[in-house]
């Protein structure tokens, strides 16, 4: 939690954070600043201290609404900048830089390095920021990562937003259910009121007028694909395929507060009309894991043990997995679960190559996602929901919509 973060720098030896960049779809200064409306800013937290935000001047209000100290960037003029400089802008944003460090008290240590910026500005101000700054030494941290550490449980406020999300995904996936549903078949296709057939392309812009209407947006776009694109997990969909009965639909769809605020995460997969029998059979089997491993998850268990669990279910029935055979594209292809927060993906992992601290705690969100994927036979199956471990050690559901596979539709 947010509350962990000087701990963690403590424990990791980091004497500093410089996060960078605007406020909205930057994870590291949302979770810091709680989402206030900031085009551009730069956080220095120093270990043990409130920590500065450097802004614009025109959003010093929306700035002071994040608890830090505020620095505004017009203390330091670029005029006097560029005078210091030679009219070098290059080396002028390289020494604002390090009159915030000055000005933020850093002098020495590890500062580990956060936020959204164009990757060749990054690199031309952080190393000449390093050669500035000698005593300093500027990290980005892969194992130790000190606000993914923080970010892997959350607290009340953000659980709050989260399980909003939830209400609107379900909100949005039952008016697709009951959109699609109500939709004329002619020659088992789907039929708009005008006669021509509907698309996957048609349903996904209905999915973003639902979503946006609610507050919501999918920056990272929404899965709802059908037939043999359903057996490829992160196929999107192609948009010109016309709707068909009898095919499996994977909608996996993942949106976030419109900015780029929390995510929530959710899979149905659906066949219109009816199944066959193949296709039944193998829900069945993903059915059945996914009720399996929901009734025996509990906290402090490392997230990697239900990976194995299923894998070892699904070669049971006879299905390739990613255990044995680490380069199949079909049976089993991916991870049971992960962490869910200002990224759709986060900690805690659970791939069996992950390190054992990837575990679920109290207040960890997470998902539970077992699929099976069979392209050349057209079909994928995927079930996904999100929970969240409470502090008494139980688990919640995020959502309860229903996980039929066979849709009725008009005949």
């Amino acid at each position: 939690m947010k509350s962990d973060i000087q701990a963690l720098m403590k424990k990791h030896d980091i004497a500093a954070l410089l996060v960078t960049g605007r406020a909205d779809h930057n994870p590291a200064m949302v979770y810091l600043t709680g989402g206030a409306h900031l085009t551009t800013a730069d956080i220095l937290l120093k270990a043990g201290e409130k920590g500065m935000l450097f802004c614009n001047g025109m959003e010093r209000e929306e700035a002071a609404k994040t608890g830090f100290d505020v620095q505004l960037y017009s203390q330091f003029p670029v005029e006097t900048l560029l005078e210091e400089t030679k009219g070098d802008r290059q080396r002028t944003g390289i020494l604002r830089y390090k009159k915030m460090f000055e000005r933020a008290g850093i002098k020495s240590g590890k500062v580990a390095l956060y936020g959204e910026k164009d990757l060749g500005t990054a690199y031309i101000q952080m190393a000449g920021l390093q050669q500035q700054l000698p005593e300093v030494e500027l990290v980005g941290n892969l194992e130790n990562d000190v606000l993914m550490l923080a970010r892997e449980t959350k607290d009340t406020n953000e659980l709050a937003r989260i399980r909003k999300m939830a209400d609107v995904t379900q909100q949005v996936v039952g008016n697709t259910a009951d959109f699609l549903t109500s939709c004329q078949v002619k020659h088992d296709t789907l039929m708009k009121p005008d006669g021509t057939p509907l698309t996957i392309g048609e349903v996904k812009h209905k999915i973003n007028l639902w979503l946006a209407e609610r507050g919501a947006e999918n920056p990272e776009g929404t899965i709802f694909a059908i037939g043999r694109d359903a057996g490829v997990p992160h196929s999107t969909g192609n948009n010109s395929d016309v709707i068909t009965l009898g095919k499996t639909i994977v909608f996996d769809i993942f949106p976030c507060e419109q900015g780029g605020g929390y995510f929530y995460d959710f899979t149905r997969t659906w066949s219109l009309g009816y199944a066959t029998d193949e296709v039944l059979q193998a829900y069945e089997q993903v059915h059945k894991i996914y009720f399996d491993l929901v009734k025996e998850l509990k906290t402090g268990e490392r997230f990697s043990t239900y990976q194995e669990q299923t894998c070892k279910f699904f070669e049971s029935h006879g299905h390739p997995t990613i255990m044995n055979q680490p380069d199949t594209n079909e049976g089993y292809v991916h991870s049971i679960g992960h962490g869910l927060g200002l990224n759709v993906h986060e900690r805690p992992f659970s791939s069996m190559i992950m390190t054992p601290d990837h575990t679920i705690q109290p207040g960890s969100v997470f998902t539970i996602e077992p699929g099976l994927y069979y392209p050349d036979k057209g079909f994928g199956i995927r079930l996904e929901d999100t929970f969240v471990a409470l502090p008494d050690c139980s688990f919640e559901r995020l959502s309860d919509y229903p996980l039929d596979l066979v849709l009725p539709v008009k005949q």
